[in-house]
């Protein structure tokens, strides 16, 4: 269930490659939700939640373009497509540059601080 997304993303996209218009924009309901309800059932884990949402936010960006083209308007209207990549992007890079370097000295202190509980020894060796 939980790559279950990519079959309906596939679906949308071919549909976009052939120009099967109604079910195109009828795929990109079941794609969308489904991306959601992964990125709602891993929120626990900030690297889960991170990359569910930018992928989320793609998702909504490349059907955005999918129904732009579709009515003609993609020359015009498909720079707002940015807004959600923009986002997705924004989010990964707060995760990589500033989330996940925190989170790794926040995990190796405690190791260490742990490592210190049970010898009294390694704390003269830092």
């Amino acid at each position: 269930m939980e790559n279950l997304h990519i079959l309906f993303w596939l679906i949308k996209d071919i549909c976009w490659c052939l120009s099967f218009k109604p079910l195109g924009v009828l795929m990109i309901f079941p794609t969308f939700l489904m991306a959601l309800y992964i990125t709602w059932h891993n929120r626990a884990r900030m690297a889960e939640l991170a990359h569910n949402l930018a992928m989320a936010l793609w998702i909504l960006a490349n059907s955005l373009w999918m129904i732009f083209e579709f009515t003609g308007t993609d020359e015009e209207f498909k720079y707002y497509c940015l807004i959600p990549f923009g986002a997705g992007l924004t989010i990964l890079l707060y995760y990589y540059l500033v989330y996940a370097p925190q989170h790794r000295k926040l995990i190796a202190s405690a190791s260490l601080a742990a490592v210190q509980q049970e010898d009294p020894a390694v704390e003269r060796l830092t």
